[in-house]
């Protein structure tokens, strides 16, 4: 077997994505967690990353204000240190610089609710729900310096139900996230980038 991928992962909340890429990294699986990361000093996430031995950073952006790049630049220190070899993006809450992107491009993962192209960005429960879908769902890509924008790895889909509201289908969509997340890192740290359907 090849060598064993280090993995961050960065949070901005709760870390529901995260605890699923924990919990499906072991045994046989080809990467390991070295870095549990946030933006908020006070993610959930964070203790319970702590809880299963995972090395947990805080770099609270707070402090420094709108200038993104020094708030980058104390992130990559943190990074950096545990040497990561990809990093997984898992409801982390801050826009990307160009320079951020390109330093670990080709080895950055995010998950995003919708089936992309379709809603980039923020609020894709409600926009689906008012454009009428008949289904939803959600993507896992590699990171570009376009929001949003970068090759798809996975997508799961879930039907939208009459009656349903941004919260419960927010609910079904984040159930398949737990699901398509693990699957696809196992792939892409492999080497395989044949997108996965669900």
């Amino acid at each position: 077997m090849s060598e064993t991928k280090r993995v961050a992962i960065l949070i901005s909340g709760g870390g529901s994505n995260m605890l699923a890429l924990l919990r499906d990294m072991t045994g046989d699986h080809p990467c390991r967690p070295v870095l549990v990361a946030s933006n908020d000093p006070e993610a959930g996430g964070l203790a319970r990353a702590a809880e299963l031995g995972v090395p947990t950073a805080a770099v609270d952006h707070k402090p420094f204000g709108r200038d993104r790049e020094a708030f980058e630049a104390a992130l990559t220190e943190r990074l950096e240190a545990a040497a990561p070899d990809i990093i997984c993006l898992a409801g982390f809450m801050r826009i990307l610089t160009p320079g951020f992107i390109a330093r670990w491009e080709g080895r950055m993962l995010n998950i995003h609710p919708s089936l992309l192209p379709k809603y980039r960005g923020l609020h894709t429960h409600a926009r689906a729900l008012e454009a009428g879908d008949a289904e939803h769902g959600v993507s896992v890509h590699e990171v570009t310096a376009e929001l949003d924008g970068g090759p798809v790895l996975g997508q799961a889909r879930v039907p939208v139900h009459p009656g349903d509201t941004p919260q419960t289908l927010a609910a079904r969509v984040l159930e398949q996230e737990h699901r398509l997340y693990p699957m696809v890192l196992r792939r892409f740290a492999v080497g395989d980038r044949t997108p996965i359907r669900l």
